[in-house]
Formats: C-alpha cells, sequence, structure tokens
C-alpha cells in the first residue's frame, strides 16, 4: 500500500446521543482527517498564532519622556565626581531607559494554505489516537444543563483538556458547558491548530462537524 493510500483513507467514529450511547456511525474524511503531520509546519504556524495574540503595548520612557527639568544635578567642577549633564539621563536614579520596549506589532505573515495545513495536520494526529468524538448534540431537550454535559464527559473524555467545537448558533450547548473549567468552546468555523493541540481530546457535535467538513470540502475543491 502506498503512502497516498494511507493518507487518503477514511475512519469511522461511533455517532453518541447526549446520554453517550451508540446511535450510529460518522465517517471522518481521509483527506481531513488523515493526512501527513507536518511537524515543522504546524509549530510555524503555532508560534506565529501566540505571536499575533501579543498586545505589544509595552512602553518604556526615554529621557526626553521622564519626569524632571533639565538641569544638571551638581556643578562641572570641584566635586570629585563624575560630570553629569542632565537628572534626566539613564544612568541616574529616575532617569530615562535606555532601548527600552516601545509599542510594536508581533504579528507574523502565514500564508492561509499554511495555517489550513497545520489544522489538518493537528486533527488528522488527534484522530489516528482516537481523540475526536462525534455528538448528535450536548444538551437533552431546549433546557441547558451543566450536569448531563459532565455525565456525558465522563462517558467518552475524562480528560484534563477538552476542546468542544460547536455551531455558532446553538446557544443551549454552548450554555450549558461554558462554565466546566476543564472544557474549552469553540465554533465550527474558529477551529484552529494550537487550540486543537492544547487539547486532549475533541468533540464535535453533528451540526458542527457536518458544517466543518462542508466547509474544508469546498476549499480543496477550489484549491484543486
Amino acid at each position: 500500500m502506498s503512502t497516498s493510500e494511507i493518507v487518503l483513507e477514511d475512519q469511522t467514529v461511533d455517532l453518541l446521543d447526549a446520554k453517550g450511547k451508540k446511535s450510529g456511525t460518522v465517517v471522518l474524511p481521509g483527506a481531513l482527517f488523515n493526512v501527513q503531520t507536518n511537524v515543522p509546519l504546524i509549530h510555524q504556524v503555532v508560534v506565529a498564532q501566540l505571536a499575533a495574540a501579543r498586545q505589544g503595548t509595552h512602553k518604556t520612557k526615554r529621557r526626553g519622556e521622564v519626569s524632571g527639568a533639565g538641569r544638571k544635578p551638581f556643578k562641572q567642577k570641584g566635586t570629585g565626581r563624575a560630570r553629569q549633564g542632565s537628572i534626566r539621563a539613564p544612568q541616574m536614579t529616575g532617569g530615562g531607559i535606555v532601548h527600552g520596549p516601545t509599542p510594536r506589532s508581533y504579528d507574523q505573515r502565514t500564508p492561509k494554505k499554511m495555517i489550513a495545513a497545520a489544522l489538518l495536520g493537528s486533527l488528522s494526529d488527534r484522530a489516528r489516537g482516537r481523540r475526536v468524538h462525534v455528538v448528535e448534540s450536548m444538551a437533552q431537550g431546549e433546557t441547558p444543563s451543566t450536569k448531563n454535559v459532565i455525565e456525558l464527559l465522563t462517558l467518552i473524555a475524562n480528560s484534563k483538556h477538552v476542546l468542544i467545537v460547536l455551531e455558532r448558533d446553538d446557544v443551549v450547548s454552548a450554555k450549558s458547558v461554558r462554565n466546566i473549567p476543564t472544557v474549552h468552546v469553540l465554533p465550527a468555523d474558529q477551529l484552529n491548530a494550537y487550540d486543537v493541540l492544547v487539547s486532549d481530546d475533541i468533540i464535535f457535535t453533528k451540526a458542527a462537524f457536518e458544517s466543518f467538513v462542508a466547509s474544508k470540502s469546498k476549499k480543496e475543491e477550489a484549491a484543486a
């Protein structure tokens, strides 16, 4: 079997209901969930994402910005000390800072294809480790219940870091999971490599999974 055939091989996972019982199966497309994991590429994308998250508002005052007059701290001669020209000089107590940080942007230019490849590589790594799960819904009925979600998580993903992927309009599920400290929630269109890598398990609702697969499939067809 060639490497390309292995990469394109689909996987099948159980579709679970809100109580954790199997209600069917879901196919994880090999083109999205079984691609080669390029570790250096993922590292570059994650570093760029973390850099872009920095505020860059750090600032120190230079000698022209600190408080104080421009007078000499003492006379030029006769004191036996080194001559000084200003109380705001960097070597003086309370003086300005030399070469200190100034506001700047830490953004790094990252091509969209690299970002997409890093995400698929990260998801594929989790899928090969049987860490990708699909549930019909995180909520039972129309009433939010954190208790029911916790019971569900103990059955399918009892780990310290769980990423739950929802649709944007799934308000009931979002309210059910938002107060669980071990859970991070993302809409399907904001799924990224960093949040996948820092999570032990990835749980999609069925609607979010279908939305994600449809979106990525369209992009794959457009690129082809």
